[in-house]
């Protein structure tokens, strides 16, 4: 009773209970049993029998019936509903009835992987049948095991990415396994979207041409699918564009179901006029703190690497006063070793560790027990992330609890404050795009390295191949020899081709000492600049680390361990130069255009932030190489006369601050005795007529300052924030800054909205908003695409 208990005085807590916005009690299901499949080979039965599961949930059963009668499937229930048993079962089925056969698990994460390897390990051996018939073949096999799993694994583990670059260009090695393979097993599918999605749709084209030139000789029918996702809109349709046949979809739950409770919260408001709240970091630590106090294992989820760390530091600092010792409190995301993220696993699962502070990347299926407590630090961005988090707490008979606790920005405070639209909206459709040509183009490459390709054998859905293949040929990497095309490019394309959504380069963090060198972690390229840059504080498993050196040609950052009280964020600059316009048309007072586009993003600086106050304690500038990224845009220009209709009818702030706070006159003075009296724009120097003036870099406003009630004013004042400017260039910056202001928050908002109508992260999707616009000389925001293609 320990979670009811928890919740009891939860809800009689003064300063929970007010804050709480709504309280709902889904209600307990009991299972709801299928039969047994006749067709399913009866030593299996007897298995299941001794390890006490005596009957299978209707959607185990209607799955592994479909299967065996020659259909595709796509099983969609929540999580720790049993779906691993729906394709255990078939596996083990063909390796019974045929010893030609083979199956062939492919999963997103390697965690998943060695979850699956342990499990199917356990079914051979209650079977008496040879343990090594499961192989895991991924980037930590050992080399040496390689040769044994192709040789003796008859159900091979392995993910997307080892497909792609170690299986099908090296397909005569693999001839036993792609001529007996009756069964591919696609777990959770709803991964496999966007960009992603589209490269593994091309990745099965692939493999469903290899796998038929061993199988065709001897008559054998293709092996069919077995596709389990958690919740989304559109399984069917998603699994179709995957695997280009339709599947037969089963999306009714019969396993039981334990009473969950769901809060909503909205941290207490401590600044009414600007609707500033209680951090939800520090929220997130209170509530962490009561549950763990009950002895209810929980599991807090943010959506950032760094908003893990910092919670992590936080919840751990505070695990005494809950009863439990801060080694109890762990960390999980990426970046952090395998073997780290293994042993968090395992102790989860043992009950060791008593609360995790993760990404998104505990909302997969790893085994990691059983949970009371899901608290969310945030909306996870779409419906299906969020009920894919709860559904990490109460897979025990007391239930469990999943707390959305609303973060300040405008996304949180719509949902926090309309419940329903989470509780009865369908989640998002996931959507892939398997030809577009970005992708498809490289995936041909492939597979003509793997196989000669006809001008006239179709692509999955994609019939123009005679065309890509002509291209390929102008390029030199084809040759048109009789009616086929053969490979002739250097090297294998597959090596040069990233199915991720992040580049396949790492930066490799290492801790130095004296005497020394430890590896404790790694971040992908992209995030390195903002993550590991000189001077960076990086956060890992709750310890602070300081850059002190990273060597980009190499991939390795350098770190020392410090105790600091502070954490770092960093500043960046985006410019962006249209390269090609190619539509362009009138809309509502605006101009909406789409084309080709270089964006050039570059970290400048950082800022200091004091753990638990959050406040600013400094800046700091460093010299990181720029990113260029070739992509596409879609930008909105608004027309003059749009603005002016804004400033006649009200809607355009341009009222000026009137009270800068007590040591305005002070650093006024300080800052042009800095800059010489001179403007630091044109150069003007102060004349008795022409007085110089000085301007807030950041607006004064933003600090949120109120007369009598805090002191903002300081923070605002600082000379690093202040600039002297003759009278017209403050003009200008000054229009300037209230335009950005304006437009920011319209482009926010649309950024904002795009996940709850897509399944997409935010940040996905990359926004400029520039008061002059060098390409359309008007305010423009534009929208582009972070995922080149």
């Amino acid at each position: 009773m320990t979670l009811h208990n928890a919740l009891k005085t939860l809800r009689q807590d003064r300063r929970f209970a007010p804050h709480i916005v709504s309280w709902h009690t889904l209600p307990p299901r009991s299972a709801r049993l299928g039969p047994w499949p006749d067709a399913l080979a009866a030593p299996l039965r007897a298995a299941l029998a001794r390890r006490g599961i005596h009957a299978l949930y209707t959607h185990q059963s209607r799955a592994i019936t479909l299967h065996l009668e020659g259909r595709d499937v796509v099983l969609v229930t929540p999580t720790a509903t049993g779906k691993s048993l729906a394709y255990h079962l078939p596996a083990l089925h063909h390796l019974l009835t045929d010893p030609e056969a083979r199956a062939l698990l492919l999963f997103p994460t390697k965690a998943l992987a060695q979850d699956q390897y342990h499990a199917l390990r356990h079914w051979l051996d209650a079977l008496t049948l040879p343990t090594d018939w499961v192989g895991v073949y991924d980037g930590d096999t050992p080399r040496e095991e390689r040769s044994r799993v192709r040789a003796r694994a008859r159900i091979l583990i392995t993910n997307p990415d080892m497909l792609h670059r170690g299986i099908l260009p090296h397909h005569t090695r693999w001839a036993d396994l792609l001529r007996g393979l009756r069964l591919i097993v696609l777990d959770e599918v709803h991964t496999y979207r966007g960009i992603f999605g589209g490269h593994v749709a091309n990745l099965l084209r692939r493999l469903a041409r290899v796998v038929a030139f061993y199988q065709r000789p001897t008559g054998q029918p293709a092996p069919r699918y077995i596709c389990t996702s958690a919740t989304i809109g559109n399984p069917r349709e998603l699994v179709t564009r995957l695997i280009g046949r339709e599947p037969a979809l089963i999306d009714e739950n019969g396993a039981p179901q334990p009473q969950r409770t769901l809060i909503f919260y909205n941290p207490p408001l401590l600044d009414p006029a600007t609707g500033l709240r209680r951090s939800s970091l520090l929220e997130a630590q209170r509530l962490a703190r009561h549950f763990l106090a009950h002895d209810v294992q929980t599991v807090l989820f943010a959506r950032a690497r760094q908003t893990v760390e910092v919670l992590l530091t936080y919840v751990r600092a505070d695990a005494p006063n809950a009863g439990i010792v801060p080694e109890q409190v762990r960390g999980y995301r990426g970046g952090y070793l395998p073997h780290a993220r293994r042993e968090i696993e395992r102790g989860l699962r043992a009950g060791t560790v008593r609360a995790v502070v993760a990404t998104n990347a505990l909302e997969l299926g790893v085994d990691i027990g059983s949970l009371g407590a899901a608290l969310l630090v945030g909306y996870p961005g779409t419906i299906a992330g969020t009920w894919q988090q709860i559904g990490r707490a109460g897979r025990r008979e007391e239930g469990g609890v999943g707390i959305l606790i609303a973060g300040a920005g405008a996304l949180d405070q719509y949902i926090v404050q309309h419940p329903e639209f989470l509780l009865r909206t369908s989640p998002e459709h996931a959507l892939i795009a398997a030809d577009n040509l970005h992708v498809l183009v490289d995936h041909i490459r492939c597979a003509l390295f793997e196989l000669p390709m006809t001008p006239e054998e179709p692509f999955g859905t994609f019939e123009h191949t005679a065309d890509v293949l002509a291209f390929l040929e102008e390029e030199g990497e084809a040759r048109h020899a009789g009616t086929r095309y053969h490979w002739i490019g250097e090297g294998y394309p597959a090596e040069a081709v990233s199915l991720r959504l992040a580049a396949a380069q790492r930066v490799v963090i290492q801790e130095r000492n004296n005497r020394s060198v430890r590896t404790i972690g790694e971040v992908d390229w992209e995030s390195a600049p903002r993550l590991v840059h000189h001077e960076a504080v990086y956060l890992h498993e709750g310890t602070s680390y300081l850059v002190r050196e990273v060597d980009w040609e190499a991939g390795t950052a350098y770190v020392e361990a410090r105790d600091l009280d502070y954490y770092t964020q960093p500043i960046s600059r985006e410019e962006l130069t249209v390269l090609t316009e190619e539509i362009s048309t009138p809309a509502h007072g605006t101009t909406r255009s789409r084309g080709d586009v270089l964006v050039r993003t570059q970290v400048v600086g950082y800022r200091k932030v004091r753990w638990h106050t959050h406040e600013t304690l400094g800046y700091g500038e460093v010299d990181v190489p720029p990113r260029e990224l070739e992509t596409v845009a879609y930008w909105i220009t608004f027309l003059p006369e749009t603005l002016e209709r804004l400033r006649e009818q009200g809607l355009w702030r341009t009222d000026a601050v009137v009270d800068y706070g007590p040591n305005w006159a002070r650093q006024r003075a300080r800052a042009l005795e800095r800059d010489g009296h001179r403007c630091q724009r044109c150069g003007a120097q102060a004349t008795p007529d022409r007085p110089l003036h000085v301007h807030h870099i950041r607006p004064f406003r933003t600090f949120g300052y109120i007369p009598g009630v805090n002191e903002a004013y300081k923070e605002a004042n600082r000379l690093e924030n202040l600039i002297t400017l003759c009278a017209r260039c403050h003009r200008l910056a000054e229009t300037t800054a209230r335009l950005r202001s304006g437009f920011n928050g319209a482009a926010y908002v649309i950024a904002a909205l795009a996940p709850l109508f897509v399944m997409a992260d935010p940040g996905d999707i990359g926004r400029v908003v520039e008061a002059r616009s060098p390409h359309t000389g008007l305010p423009t925001i534009t929208l582009y695409d972070a995922v080149p293609g």
